[in-house]
């Protein structure tokens, strides 16, 4: 493959240690356009590129690249650059990394970076994983309500360097506890002697310590927050989730849903799938993360054959009744997935609650009920033409029922997961198909026997 200009640049200038032209590139280009260039080099050449640059740039270039490559630079890096780096890394990026690194590592990279850095990212590291904590950074803004605008404006100027975000600032008494929030707009339309305590927001939107990290991003979403101020059990601020975070949560938690709704296993490598991408992915990798399901699915279908064995006797009274399962079964499994995907989705917005299966569950039923009979039509002219009218009869109602069956499942499944506390994602296509499957032979066989009296 051949490579973009810079990076064929970068590699000759490499080649022939230019190192005042590699300075002088990188610097010309964004962090995450660096980044991006690093992904078709080596992780010697990126080390060596990287070794060139002062710690800030390559705090900024290593934040942006993928986790898997990130760490491997930290893996091979030396300990007191890679010191540096970190101590300039967003408080957020940096918890990350550290924690993918082995412990001996870890310890001695704390042991190099100065005593506050140090504190604050064992803080960071201490919250549990998936909630609000664990993607905080604890790079906020703050004033105090005595302030007026201009002294507020002053500080932030003065802050900014150092500080994830200004557009918000937040408002804390002595004790640090969250009074309210003031935005930069609102500061500089102010008049300057305006205080803070009363320019500021009384009732912020904010998120707790141990909220659940897909909670947290659903509030940003509904009330257009750029950040979001975190709050512990007394109400003292401790961070700020922002949302380059929201949008990382995301991308992961939606990446997680289609695993899931795939029917890939989550136990093989929980997280392995989570940071790379489907490309780079190991063969024995993706055995491991789709088989498990796979053969489970296997052995439920098994059912669907035993379904057919107990009908023998209607199917050879009836042969002509074969020619209309892939069709029926088929469409009751569509339906199924296609009604199961609506509800994933609809719970993970947060659009529908447990309480209104029964509401939905009404509704369905006569979605249903129209599209089964629309399906019925369509199929009985086939069946006219191929079995005559009998057939038709039994094959018209088997496809409003099973259609009708279907749809109930996968409107239903999802909300059964949820309500004993598991992923609804789970509720897959497959696993959807294959119950569809089961359910539509003993309902095709079942309405032949009794109509045809076999």
């Amino acid at each position: 493959m051949k490579m973009p200009p810079v990076s064929e640049s970068l590699q000759e200038d490499l080649a022939q240690d230019n190192i005042q032209e590699i300075q002088n590139i990188c610097h010309q280009m964004h962090p995450a356009d660096l980044a991006a260039q690093f992904a078709d080099f080596p992780i010697e050449h990126c080390i060596k590129i990287l070794s060139h640059l002062d710690p800030e740039c390559c705090a900024q270039v290593l934040g942006h690249m993928d986790y898997d490559d990130q760490r491997e630079i930290a893996l091979r890096m030396p300990d007191p650059m890679l010191a540096m780096i970190i101590a300039r890394m967003s408080s957020d990026d940096r918890v990350d990394l550290l924690q993918s690194l082995p412990k001996e590592q870890r310890d001695i990279l704390l042991h190099l970076v100065a005593k506050t850095e140090r504190e604050d990212i064992r803080k960071l590291c201490s919250y549990r994983e998936g909630t609000a904590g664990a993607i905080m950074t604890s790079e906020y803004a703050v004033l105090t309500p005595d302030l007026n605008a201009q002294q507020a404006i002053d500080k932030l100027r003065l802050e900014a360097p150092d500080k994830e975000t200004i557009y918000y600032a937040y408002v804390i008494d002595s004790q640090r506890r969250l009074l309210g929030s003031v935005s930069l707009r609102q500061l500089i339309m102010s008049k300057p002697d305006t205080k803070i305590g009363i320019l500021m927001r009384s009732d912020p939107v904010m998120a707790r310590v141990d909220e659940d990290q897909e909670e947290v991003v659903r509030k940003m979403a509904k009330y257009d927050l750029l950040a979001i101020p975190v709050t512990n059990g007394n109400d003292s601020l401790v961070g700020i989730v922002t949302f380059d975070d929201a949008h990382d949560v995301t991308e992961a938690e939606a990446t997680e849903d289609f695993h899931r709704m795939g029917s890939i296993a989550n136990e093989v490598g929980a997280d392995s799938l989570m940071h790379i991408s489907l490309k780079d992915a190991g063969i024995w990798l993706m055995i491991q993360k789709r088989l498990p399901w796979l053969l489970a699915l296997v052995f439920m279908n098994i059912f669907s054959g035993a379904g057919i064995a107990f009908f023998e006797d209607t199917i050879q009274a009836a042969v002509a009744l074969v020619f209309f399962l892939p069709l029926l079964i088929g469409s009751g499994g569509n339906a199924g997935a296609q009604s199961g995907m609506l509800m994933v989705r609809a719970l993970a917005l947060g659009d529908v609650r447990i309480k209104d299966w029964f509401y939905l569950l009404g509704k369905e039923v006569l979605i249903a009920i129209g599209i089964g009979i629309a399906m019925g039509l369509a199929v009985s002219l086939i069946g006219f033409f191929r079995a005559g009218i009998s057939v038709t009869v039994v094959v018209a109602l088997s496809m409003v029922s099973i259609v009708i069956f279907g749809s109930l499942l996968g409107m239903s499944l999802p909300f059964l997961l949820t309500r004993f506390r598991m992923d609804p994602a789970t509720a897959s296509a497959p696993l959807i198909t294959s119950l569809a499957d089961i359910g539509g032979i003993l309902i095709y066989f079942g309405i032949a026997s009794w109509y045809l009296g076999l």
